[in-house]
């Protein structure tokens, strides 16, 4: 198999002499096939530079006189072409000339026709005139001057006019964009200035030409409050023009656009096509993003059109020998990395990148190239000799990582690939690994290539694993209150009749002549205070006692277990009492203490069992459990003794929490009111009287759980 590396210009378009080729972002024409005798040759092109950024272009013929020249203008891309019929070429086929709107000058030859075009890069007015052997074109800086064509009788010494001092920037202005770009924005005083763009490093430069600054303008902006990739602007007089400086941050967009008497410098942050990357993950047709050029191509060799795509690319082109034909195509304003896959695909051709050298041939011989390529890789690698090498593991266990190495192929491949690799894995077929527990070392035996990827990617895995403190707050709050009003109190009656008897009255007699007193007693269950009156008569005796109580109780309880654990690893921890108690079996009285004794336990622990992922955001994803029991009562049981009660507390869930930032898992609320009265029937309702003939209480308990989680991920320095 042999390469060509096509790489001459001009040869390529004289061997298509019967063929139409119009070059890069020109417009496309169809010439004809019959090729006349050339009477002229285009020796040479040169240029000179006049103010105002025109440019003075000197077409200069071997013989004269100078054909008649055909003179168009496109307007997508701006260009004037200029053409010479009866005419061969012999001019460099481009020259760079980047002055005013200018960039450069192309000459093609076909057909018995020259062709020159002038690249711009914005619609320009221009001038012919013929100077003895030469046609001279002036090219202006825009659109400020009216436009002139002469045929080769124009007379030379016509000069052209001279032209108008230029406008003022009136004013430069700063806005933020709706998607944070920065956009400047310049305003003149007038129509004819214009302005180029350009990077250089972070910095964005415009070159105004043809415009007078103010000294008011000449300034620096300082646009960091906007938030916008722009940082600061630098506007200064510069010639007959200004000079602007745009310092950017990060990696941008930049584009650019004249409107009127206003131009605008646009700087966005650059981004991701969202639909190239879908493209590319749906397998589609690639996003193209080479210079749009327009090509109409009337049978013409393949090899001739792979030549000009190279030349317009500024890309290595290597055909094979096998790559022939003839492709016929018309391409109007398309990438010219897409017509050079355009006419790939109408040949069955394909191609190969390796940096700047593209490599053309027919796919089978571009797939048998590959498919030797591996074979000879597979075969050396068969060939080569085992060597052992040792690497020690530092955070990892060489037990798991060997597993891994020799398993991790099966597991990809679920089990459709070939032997060697489900045997293997990431190992050579004649690789083979093993591990030292002790010294947490493995132990390789391979090929040299082999062992310089297994280390490379025992680097990637043998890594500190990320730690995650979990701190969390267990808050119980209680808040009691009771409030008891009672009453007793006792009369007591005695009557003497005429024969010197006493007799008690409204009581039972205690055998002495005394009367027991009439009592009734409903007193509060706690004395927090009370209130005594005694009444004595002759004949009688009131003793009444009221009393009240009121208690109220408020606490809270905070505990806050925290917990340092590894990513992905569950971590426990425990703190708390186990109360034992003791329990009779075989008892046959049923009495307790009559049977056999066995003392058990139960936990009352506080309790935090949490499991971490550390997310690639970097937040935390957690499965937590925390659990906080307490001893309430004893409970006796008939026969066994007292059996603990214990008052439960837990939860259980998962949750994705920001680094830092603190959750409440969940919390309980529980509210208790009761209200009790104890009277005398009947007496007790009494309105006003009834107070004394009942005792009443009414109770209110409150307590409420809550549950607090903060995750805090450890720095490297930290751990």
């Amino acid at each position: 198999m042999t390469n060509q590396i096509k790489t001459v210009r001009g040869r390529v378009m004289r061997q298509a002499s019967r063929y139409v080729v119009v070059g890069l972002l020109t417009l496309g024409t169809a010439w004809s096939n019959a090729a006349a005798a050339a009477t002229s040759t285009l020796k040479d092109i040169s240029y000179d530079t006049l103010p105002g950024g025109r440019v003075e272009l000197h077409l200069n013929f071997a013989q004269g006189p100078v054909p008649e020249p055909k003179i168009f203008t496109t307007g997508n891309p701006p260009r004037i072409a200029v053409d010479f019929p009866d005419t061969d070429n012999a001019a460099a086929r481009h020259l760079d000339i980047g002055k005013g709107s200018t960039t450069g000058v192309s000459a093609v030859s076909a057909g018995g026709r020259t062709r020159v075009v002038v690249e711009l890069v914005r619609d320009s007015t221009y001038r012919s005139r013929v100077e003895g052997n030469s046609l001279v074109l002036t090219v202006n800086n825009g659109t400020d001057s009216q436009t002139t064509t002469t045929a080769s009788t124009i007379d030379p010494s016509k000069a052209l006019p001279s032209m108008a001092s230029g406008p003022a920037v009136s004013n430069i202005d700063f806005r933020r964009g709706p998607n944070g770009e920065g956009r400047i924005l310049i305003d003149f005083s007038a129509a004819g200035a214009s302005a180029d763009m350009k990077h250089q490093g972070d910095k964005v430069i415009v070159d105004i030409s043809h415009a007078n600054l103010p000294p008011n303008l000449a300034q620096r902006l300082d646009v960091l409050d906007f938030a916008t990739p722009v940082q600061s602007i630098v506007t200064k007089s510069s010639g007959g023009g200004a000079h602007m400086e745009i310092s950017t941050k990060g990696v941008v967009d930049t584009s650019a656009y004249q409107s009127g008497n206003q131009y605008v410098v646009e700087v966005a942050p650059k981004k991701k096509d969202p639909k190239a990357d879908a493209a590319l993950a749906k397998g589609q047709e690639p996003v193209y993003t080479g210079n749009r050029v327009t090509f109409n191509f009337q049978d013409i060799p393949v090899r001739s059109a792979l030549q000009l795509l190279a030349d317009i690319s500024g890309l290595n082109l290597v055909a094979s020998d096998t790559v022939g034909g003839s492709v016929t195509l018309r391409l109007v304003n398309v990438p010219w990395d897409q017509a050079l896959d355009v006419v790939l695909r109408a040949k069955s051709l394909d191609k190969r990148r390796n940096g700047n050298v593209i490599w053309i041939a027919p796919q089978d011989e571009l797939a048998k190239y590959e498919q030797s390529i591996a074979d000879a890789r597979m075969k050396a690698e068969d060939n080569a000799e085992l060597i052992t090498d040792y690497v020690p593991i530092s955070y990892g266990k060489a037990k798991d990582i060997a597993k891994l190495l020799t398993t991790g192929s099966q597991q990809s491949q679920g089990g459709g690939g070939n032997s060697a690799n489900t045997t293997h894995g990431f190992l050579s077929a004649r690789g083979s690994v093993s591990f030292d527990d002790r010294t947490n070392t493995l132990l390789i035996n391979d090929n040299p290539q082999k062992i310089r990827e297994l280390r490379a990617l025992i680097a990637v895995l043998d890594k500190p694993v990320q730690q995650v403190l979990i701190e969390s707050r267990i808050v119980i709050a209680t808040d009691n209150f009771t409030r008891e009003l009672g009453a007793k109190f006792g009369i007591q009656g005695k009557k003497v009749n005429p024969s010197g008897q006493t007799l008690s009255t409204g009581g039972q007699s205690n055998g002495d002549g005394t009367a027991g007193g009439i009592n009734v007693n409903l007193p509060t269950s706690t004395q927090a205070g009370s209130f005594a009156l005694g009444i004595l008569g002759k004949n009688y005796a009131l003793d009444l006692e009221l009393s009240a109580a009121q208690t109220e109780g408020r606490g809270e309880v905070i505990s806050s277990p925290r917990v340092i654990t590894a990513n992905q690893q569950e971590a426990v921890i425990r703190q708390g009492q186990e109360i034992g108690y003791v329990t009779y079996q075989n008892s046959a009285t049923g009495a307790a203490g009559s049977g056999t004794a066995t003392v058990q336990f139960k936990d009352a622990v506080l309790e935090l069992k949490v499991t971490p992922t550390i997310t690639s955001d970097n937040r935390v994803y957690l499965m937590i459990n925390v659990k906080k029991d307490a001893l309430a009562d004893f409970i006796t049981v008939p026969g066994s003794g007292q059996v603990p009660q214990i008052d439960t507390r837990e939860i259980n869930t998962s949750v994705l929490v920001d680094n830092g930032q603190t959750v409440v898992l969940g919390g309980i609320y529980e509210i208790t009111k009761q209200n009790n009265a104890t009277k005398v029937p009947g007496l007790g309702d009494i309105p006003g009287l009834g107070v004394l003939f009942r005792n009443t209480s009414r109770e209110s308990d409150k307590a409420e759980l809550l549950i607090f989680v903060t995750p805090r991920i450890l720095s490297e320095s930290l751990q």
